[in-house]
């Protein structure tokens, strides 16, 4: 995803942390601000999610360099959406669909802003909505996409969000989702969301 967090070029690229596509390289465009979610941030949000996700469908609602969309389709996913904005990470996500074997068949890369394209997708439909958004965005920002997101999962569905600060129970509360899981990692807060209405089994 594409926000300003930290000074400096961000890494030259990023690997697929499991699944088909394991060691998979996915390269990162030279933008200002762009910042890939870090490896053990992945690993730890698809340990999470118990590594297998065969069968499920998946939106990865601002993609950036698309790494968590396509590891959730490395591990088993059968539907990935890529929502995306900026052009050059546009032609970067399609050129990786491209050259995983197999992506094409299960991902689709989408142009356009997040909110806007979410709101455009079935609801009640998805097993997991992935929220990056931009970390300069704003709290609107951060509440629209939790909105849209809580409209689009399945009543077994998950969401992740990743934000610059942790977000408390109450606050999920009232957008209709209770905390699963979190993880600080650095400047990035890492939250697993289940519909307030669903509680864990």
């Amino acid at each position: 995803m594409s926000a300003p967090v930290r000074r400096g070029a961000p890494p030259g690229e990023v690997r697929i942390v499991g699944g088909r596509w394991r060691r998979s390289k996915l390269l990162v465009p030279p933008l200002p601000g762009l910042r890939p979610t870090p490896d053990r941030v992945r690993e730890t949000l698809f340990n999470w999610l118990g590594q297998h996700l065969h069968g499920w469908r998946c939106v990865d609602a601002f993609a950036g360099t698309g790494a968590l969309g396509l590891e959730a389709a490395s591990r088993g996913a059968v539907e990935v959406v890529l929502v995306e904005r900026q052009p050059q990470l546009l032609r970067a996500l399609h050129e990786h669909v491209q050259r995983l074997q197999g992506a094409s068949d299960v991902v689709r890369v989408v142009g356009g802003e997040a909110l806007g394209v979410l709101a455009g997708l079935p609801a009640a439909r998805w097993h997991l909505v992935l929220l990056d958004p931009p970390f300069d965005g704003g709290a609107a920002l951060f509440e629209a996409a939790l909105r849209q997101a809580r409209r689009l999962v399945a009543a077994d569905g998950l969401a992740y969000l990743e934000a610059p600060q942790p977000w408390d129970e109450a606050r999920l509360a009232s957008l209709g989702w209770t905390l699963q899981r979190h993880l600080r990692a650095g400047q990035v807060h890492a939250h697993l969301l289940r519909p307030f209405d669903n509680p864990q089994p």
